[in-house]
């Protein structure tokens, strides 16, 4: 008689599940990344969008500012970069 290793129906339920789960986590995780890179593309346009209205300010409205023109990108981005 030849030996049959059948696993039990609690142990095909535990492995469905754990491959269940094991699925929904990786697409909660690409949804979760997609997420994080749409924020982050947002807050860099924002930044841009920034530099871009600072820059077109007139002199005067820079100083009062206390901002230089040639400073604009490093005052927008002091926060992230050090230069």
């Amino acid at each position: 008689m030849a030996y049959n290793d059948i696993a039990s129906p609690a142990e095909v339920l535990g492995r469905e599940i754990t491959m269940t789960r094991n699925l929904l986590d990786a697409i909660a995780n690409s949804f979760f990344k997609f997420g994080r890179a749409i924020m982050t593309n947002s807050a860099g346009q924002r930044r841009i969008d920034r530099v871009e209205r600072l820059r077109a300010k007139s002199d005067a409205e820079l100083a009062e500012l206390n901002i230089k023109r040639d400073d604009i990108v490093h005052y927008v981005f002091k926060d992230i970069y050090y230069v």
